[in-house]
């Protein structure tokens, strides 16, 4: 039974088939495919002012009540904001609110579950936790859970704002492409943990790039004394940046509070896939600080090399070489810019670092340059050129070898990484030196992975 359409016009109305018919009646959508499509049906569908009163009154309520949500939530967090800034303890050998000493001589105390600071019972409360144990809080932890748990349920977070009970830190990041260089400006933190006998901290922020070897790529901001709201507005670079790093290194960023006597205590961590940036383009962060994962998650520091099998913990560091034929002078000026994350050869966790160069093949050793020794340092800046009279034809004959050296006084220097660049080379490195060649008289400069196979075997300090 095929399709009739009856009517003229707009009201057309279509007789549909028995099939139709039947899905129609099932779904109950009417009879036919212009249901509710004729002039009078349009009519009879509009809304009448006073139905049009009924829904935006309920949307009014609805406004109003999600605004007194807000309120009330926001009423919350200034009293807990309150407590914290009123209370005068150590949550050692005082109560952490109200400054009573504790201990024998004084008053019986409690340790909070999740500050571990120690309270007196007037400032706790007793829980139980799923396992039916009995539990303390402070009442400053008491009030952060039924904030953070409204806050979750009513998701007004961005109204209101919460601060985490170990502090929130405010960074920004900047990945320059062209130049292979992170900028992490290190600005301020807010409401951070006390972990001093005084309630205050001596708070500073390293920062590790994961995964890789902690000491290579560890950067630290100076250190403000007996506060909990430091202003440090530091900007700390690492250089040598790739973009295949930013796809798959995580920023992992520390604040810790400083101890002259004893070790330094951690407060709080923030990480950041470096993968969320774009490149030469800022990205503001105001993270809450969270505690310290187990080493297995971190990524890479502290892993032993047999529990994963990335690429970075075979790395021996980065050197940056620009390359320029000068073409008056008929010769090749070599420069040693600088290295970055080197691998570390003393007991101290350092390297004392130099650089040499040889031009080959080279019988003689006629060609061989050295750098002066940086000292204790894994990111060493040199800034040294060497020259080289050279035909320009005859370079494309030539390999330049590059290694980093470790000096040591009284024994044999420790092979960091080398480098080779020429005609037998491959990839970046490779194409450095054509750069060189196809561009007479400019400087190419290039970032190039260390290895840690000695480059021409006959060639040892």
């Amino acid at each position: 039974m095929s399709d009739a359409m009856f009517g003229s016009g707009a009201d057309h109305w279509v007789c549909p088939s028995d099939r139709q018919l039947a899905l129609r009646a099932k779904l109950q959508t009417g009879w036919s495919v212009h249901t509710f499509r004729t002039e009078r049906q349009r009519r009879s569908q509009t809304l009448d002012a006073r139905e049009l009163d009924i829904i935006v009154g309920v949307i009014q309520r609805a406004e109003q009540l999600d605004q007194a949500e807000q309120r009330r939530i926001g009423r919350l967090v200034e009293r807990l904001e309150n407590m914290r800034r009123s209370a005068v303890g150590n949550g050692l050998s005082q109560c952490l609110l109200c400054g009573e000493f504790l201990g024998l001589l004084g008053t019986s105390s409690v340790l909070c579950q999740d500050c571990s600071k120690k309270v007196c019972t007037k400032c706790g409360i007793e829980t139980a936790c799923s396992q039916k144990r009995t539990q303390w809080l402070c009442k400053i932890c008491s009030e952060q859970r039924e904030v953070s748990s409204i806050s979750v349920l009513s998701n007004t977070r961005q109204s209101f704002p919460l601060t985490a009970t170990l502090g929130t830190l405010d960074f920004s990041l900047l990945y320059d492409q062209e130049n292979n260089a992170l900028h992490c400006t290190i600005n301020k933190a807010k409401g951070l943990k006390p972990m001093d006998h005084n309630g205050l901290s001596d708070p500073y922020v390293k920062v590790h790039l994961l995964p890789g070897a902690s000491k290579a790529n560890k950067l630290r901001t100076k250190t403000l004394r007996n506060t909990l709201n430091p202003v440090w507005s530091e900007t700390l670079t690492y250089y040598g940046i790739t973009d295949e790093d930013m796809v798959r290194k995580t920023l992992r960023i520390s604040v810790c509070d400083e101890d002259k006597f004893r070790h330094n205590e951690f407060i709080g961590e923030t990480r950041i896939p470096l993968k969320k940036l774009k490149p030469n383009q800022t990205k503001n962060f105001n993270n809450c600080l969270e505690k310290q994962l187990p080493v297995s998650l971190l990524g890479g520091v502290g892993m032993s090399p047999q529990s994963g099998n990335d690429k970075s913990l075979e790395e021996r560091g980065r050197i940056m070489i620009s390359l320029k034929y000068n073409s008056q002078k008929c010769g090749l000026v070599v420069g040693i810019i600088r290295c970055a994350h080197l691998a570390a050869m003393d007991a101290n966790g350092f390297s004392d670092p130099y650089v040499k160069t040889y031009l080959k093949p080279d019988e003689n050793k006629k060609s061989k340059h050295k750098t002066a020794v940086k000292k204790k340092t894994l990111n060493p800046e040199f800034n040294e050129e060497f020259f080289y009279e050279i035909k320009y034809a005859d370079l494309s004959k030539k390999t330049l070898e590059v290694t980093v050296w470790d000096y040591d006084i009284g024994k044999s220097n420790d092979f960091i990484g080398g480098v080779s660049l020429g005609i037998n080379a491959s990839g970046e490195r490779l194409k450095h030196w054509f750069d060189c060649l196809k561009n007479k008289d400019k400087k190419i400069e290039r970032w190039h992975t260390l290895t840690n196979e000695l480059p021409g075997s006959g060639y040892s300090d």
